[in-house]
């Protein structure tokens, strides 16, 4: 597809603005998520998942339109697109797994905190070895 000069540079100003839309509406979701738009809108829970969802999808909106439109991938035989497409969705789903994992790590390292801090009781067992091992520092006698 042959697209003229002010062909060309009318499909570039749109996109453009497009591209500035969409981050206007994405600083406007950020400032009423954080309640600076309504104040107190931040101290609601749930309200965080919608607008956390909301950016996430503009954000990857807008990454689809750069890859297509400004690199020109919309443009290139099916092959090469999937070629670049398929490994940055692997490259996403690693990005989730490892936030995945180390929050899990997280949640674990606080439950060993809080079992660190409860005192033990008289006679109950400390560590992971079972009062009927036999250990090398227990004196017979």
């Amino acid at each position: 597809m042959g697209l003229s000069y002010e062909e060309g540079k009318k499909r570039v100003v749109f996109g453009l603005g497009l591209l500035a839309a969409v981050t206007v509406v994405e600083v406007i979701i950020s400032l009423f998520g954080k309640g600076h738009i309504i104040p107190g809108i931040h101290d609601i829970k749930w309200v965080f998942y919608p607008v956390a969802l909301a950016l996430v999808g503009l954000s990857v909106y807008k990454a689809y339109f750069i890859i297509y439109e400004f690199m020109h991938m919309k443009y290139e035989v099916k092959g090469l697109a999937l070629s670049v497409l398929l490994p940055t969705l692997l490259l996403v789903w690693a990005i989730i797994a490892f936030f995945q994992e180390g929050n899990s790590w997280k949640n674990r390292r606080e439950l060993i905190k809080e079992k660190n801090v409860k005192p033990l009781e008289e006679g109950q067992q400390q560590g992971m070895i079972p009062s009927d091992t036999y250990r090398l520092d227990q004196q017979e006698g």
